[in-house]
């Protein structure tokens, strides 16, 4: 899950939040000719479905403590590392928590995510018509950059034109956006190519804003800046925090803006109490573990299930100095899953694919090596009221049927679902399934190999990660493999590599994943669209090109209300999980937690997020309990 502190460097769909629609109408009654004319109203806030819960004029939010002390420091961890400081390249690893530094036009409600709530900052208005052509944003007068400087209208389109230019995944994602231009002093509109896509003005929202008279100003070394190139010189923001000190590919502290000039704002009010966040990186997973037990850094959302049942037995936690909690996780769905590499000839036939399914045996793997902790995934909307289920009825039948000529015949008559193992027989069971399924494609089992009768070549799988500790679950399934012929070799890479391979579609199998939000929309494109296939920066990292999926993602993007929303989006899982693009793993539904116990937070966390650290603060008594700290 991402860090609810860290805003994302690029706009992503982790909360995303669809701006609600008011319109004005304003008649002209003094003649015989009577006129009207339609002007949308200027708003404080939006919301997808009803009407933001805060009022004009609000103070803070329900969720946040708005006496919290300020103070302290928070240790944060980094699997990844980092070599640079340009929040908006494609290429490079950019340092994590560079979103503390930059605002952006709108912020989310923690506890809206339901209505999809979203509330000016940068922004101190916005507006746009009824079928939804274009948006305005109206500026607040003392969003400040850093160094004193008020943040314009000019830094808005500029920004908006250079992240198109310099990076080629934005470009995608914002295409649909052709104008930006000043409209008033403090007043710049975003003009959209055609009407109906009522999710952009979020998009254009979630932006955040750069400032070009620094970008486009001259370096300490003498030489002009250039957005377009990695650079690791401190830039200027406007967000809560500056960057103090680094280290490339080790660490990165930010410090407490004291003179922000949001600190007093309605969004931000109780938030950002740490005087001090420190990113540490760690390459190693296990070494990472063993950092947080040493109190090397202070908080660790753990993903591991044999972590999380054997990893936590040490005198801190039995002390009291550690503490281990779990939260729901209501905010998103969740589609992880062995990922196949469609482009690749044998994993481009459905046949294949759902024959590997068949053999993975998540029912032995959950009791043996997750602990029984986890549910089997049956959507790409996992836990959330987007998920299909059953056959299709109402309006999700009817949208199914205005595609029917272009999506499979069982998405009408055959409900999804895992094959299930858990017992020799039933493994037994399907993998004569699966056998059954690869000569269909056009395989052999010949002796001890699956091979192509066409070729003469086996069927070798090469599954790649960056995990060592991915063996526990990918050798028995590459042991079932085997047992019907398929040799599947296991290649455990640095993250680096790793990243480059996926990039690149270098990979057969490996284990990816999709967060998704309660309000899916046009990042649908970039996960499954045609046009993102072949995209290297694209999340379609499995290749997907189909029409009836495309056309789906079109009813969902232009879906006229919550309620065609939500079936347009089961229609489109329906469709997903009927081609068997992937081999579903496995999710769990709550939030597994570790902190060192420093930290204290408000009595009525979010609904749909802890919200770790932006609404906690240093507690002192509590520190001096835990011990010192690094």
């Amino acid at each position: 899950m991402q860090n609810p502190f860290v805003r994302p460097i690029l706009p992503a769909k982790i909360l995303p939040l669809v701006l609600g629609i008011l319109a004005l109408v304003l008649v002209d009654t003094g003649g015989s000719a009577a006129r009207a004319q339609a002007e949308p109203a200027w708003r404080h806030a939006g919301a997808l479905t009803g009407e933001p819960g805060y009022p004009e004029g609000f103070t803070h939010f329900d969720y946040v403590n708005p006496d919290a002390p300020k103070g302290g420091t928070v240790r944060l961890s980094d699997p990844s590392g980092f070599d640079t400081l340009n929040p908006v390249l494609s290429r490079g690893n950019p340092a994590p928590g560079l979103g503390l530094m930059y605002d952006s036009l709108l912020e989310p409600a923690l506890d809206e995510i339901n209505i999809n709530a979203e509330y000016g900052l940068i922004a101190e208005a916005f507006r746009y018509p009824a079928d939804y052509a274009w948006v305005e944003y109206r500026l607040n007068p003392e969003a400040r950059w850093h160094d004193g400087t008020p943040i314009s209208v000019e830094d808005l389109v500029w920004t908006f034109e250079k992240l198109i230019e310099v990076n080629p995944s934005q470009a995608f994602y914002y295409r649909h956006v052709v104008k930006a231009e000043a409209v008033g002093e403090r007043t710049v509109r975003f003009t959209f190519d055609a009407p109906g896509n009522r999710e952009l003005p979020k998009i254009v929202g979630q932006m955040i804003i750069l400032p070009k008279h620094w970008w486009t100003g001259t370096g300490a070394n003498g030489e002009p800046r250039d957005i377009a190139s990695s650079t690791l010189e401190l830039p200027l923001g406007s967000g809560p925090y500056r960057l103090k000190a680094i280290e490339p590919g080790r660490f990165v502290v930010y410090e407490r803006v004291k003179d922000y000039w949001a600190k007093d704002h309605p969004t931000r009010v109780g938030t950002n109490n740490f005087d001090e966040v420190r990113y540490d990186s760690y390459r190693d997973q296990t070494v990472l573990l063993q950092a947080f037990k040493a109190d090397q850094y202070d908080f660790r959302a753990e993903n591991s299930a044999k972590n999380w049942a054997t990893g936590y037995d040490f005198p801190a936690v039995k002390q009291g100095r550690v503490v281990l909690e779990t939260f729901p996780d209501k905010a998103r769905g969740i589609m992880q899953a062995f990922v196949m590499n469609l482009r690749r000839e044998p994993f481009a036939d459905r046949r294949v694919r759902e024959a590997l399914n068949l053999v993975f045996d998540f029912e032995t793997a959950n009791k043996t090596v997750f602990f029984g902790q986890y549910k089997r995934i049956p959507s790409f909307f996992a836990g959330t009221e987007l998920a299909s289920s059953g056959l299709p009825q109402g309006r999700e039948l009817e949208i199914l049927e205005s595609v029917r000529d272009l999506v499979p015949e069982r998405v009408f008559t055959e409900p999804y679902e895992n094959p299930v193992n858990g017992d020799p027989a039933r493994l037994r069971d399907n993998m004569r399934q699966a056998v059954a399924l690869l000569k269909e494609a056009g395989y052999e089992l010949r002796g001890r190999q699956m091979i192509n009768v066409a070729t003469g070549e086996p069927l070798e799988i090469e599954f790649v990660d960056n995990d060592p500790n991915s063996e526990r679950y990918v050798l028995p399934f590459a042991r079932n493999l085997e047992r019907i012929g398929i040799k599947m070799t296991l290649r455990v890479v640095d993250t680096p590599q790793y990243v480059n391979r996926i990039r690149e579609r270098d990979f057969d199998v490996t284990t990816l994943g999709w967060a998704q939000s309660l309000s899916p929309g046009n990042e649908q494109r970039d996960f499954w669209g045609s046009e993102a296939a072949d995209r290297p920066q694209s999340r379609n990292y499995a290749g997907i090109k189909d029409p009836g999926v495309d056309a789906l993602i079109e009813k969902v993007i232009f879906a006229a209300d919550r309620a065609e929303l939500v079936a347009a989006t089961r229609a489109l899982d329906r469709v997903l999980m009927a081609h068997s693009y992937v081999v579903p793993q496995w999710y769990i539904d709550v939030d597994r937690t570790a902190r060192w116990n420093r930290f204290s937070h408000p009595e009525n966390l979010p609904e749909y997020s802890h919200g770790f650290p932006s609404i906690w603060w240093w507690d002192e008594e509590k520190a001096a309990k835990a011990g010192r700290q690094g």
